[in-house]
Order: structure tokens, then sequence, then C-alpha cells
């Protein structure tokens, strides 16, 4: 049973999605950063000094009364809230993470179809099925004269 496991987790569409998966990790991490240390700040100080990450609706009061100056707070006071700030970052992180894969996915769509576009540069050999040059006039496997 380990060596059929090993057989399966050895094998490369295996390895490649691990690798994928961690490198997707952290891609995510760095977007997350991006997105609540880098584009959120200038945006909350457009709309006038919001933190985003602080906005919160109380449900529920926890053991201390509202209001609550942070969230963090807030959920020390035991709380409970809606925190929609929090996931408002959530969906730029999202978009952010979309438009990336689009703009890989897009990428590699492009060299797929100049891949298809591109001419020919070898033939099959009509007697020995063996790929040759476009140009050649004589198969260098089997020696026989090709006509063009």
């Amino acid at each position: 049973m380990f060596k059929d496991f090993k057989e399966f987790a050895m094998r490369g569409n295996v390895v490649d999605m691990a690798v994928g998966i961690i490198i997707g990790a952290a891609f995510g991490t760095i977007v997350t950063s991006l997105v609540a240390d880098v584009i959120m700040p200038p945006i909350g100080l457009l709309l006038g000094n919001v933190d985003f990450s602080n906005l919160f609706i109380v449900l529920k009061e926890g053991s201390v009364a509202a209001p609550y100056a942070a969230l963090a707070d807030a959920q020390k006071a035991g709380a409970v809230t809606i925190n929609y700030g929090a996931f408002f970052n959530t969906i730029i992180s999202f978009l952010i993470v979309a438009f990336a894969v689009f703009l890989m996915i897009r990428g590699l769509n492009k060299l797929k179809r100049q891949e298809e576009e591109a001419p020919p540069t070898t033939k099959d050999c009509p007697h020995c099925l063996s790929k040759i040059d476009i140009k050649a006039t004589r198969c260098a496997f089997c020696t026989v004269e090709l006509q063009e």
C-alpha cells in the first residue's frame, strides 16, 4: 500500500499541483498584504480617514457596553458583530487574484495561439514516417528521395 501511495504522490501532476497550491497560498498572502497595507489606506484616506478593517455593525453587545472604538475592542468584549469592512477587503483581494489569474490565462492562451499559427518546420517522410526538415529533398533516415 505504501508503494502505491508513493507512486501516486510522485506522479508529475500531483507534484505540479502541490507546487501550484504552495505558490498560490504565498500569492494569496502577498495579495492580502497588498490590499490591507497598500491599497486600502489611501482609499480610506480619500474617504475621510476610514479604516476599512474596523468597519463593523454590533448585533449584540458584549460584556462591556458599546460603542466600541475598534473591532478588536468589540471582539475582546465578546460582542457579536458583522465585519463588513473585513469583507470589503476580502472582496478586493479576490478581485486582484482573479485579475492576476485572468492575465496569466490570457498570456498562456496568446502563447498557445502563436504556437498554433506558426508555420511547420518539419514534415513526415512518406516512406519511414520520420520527422525531417521541411526543406529536405532526401530523408536523412531512409535516404529516399522526396518529391516536392
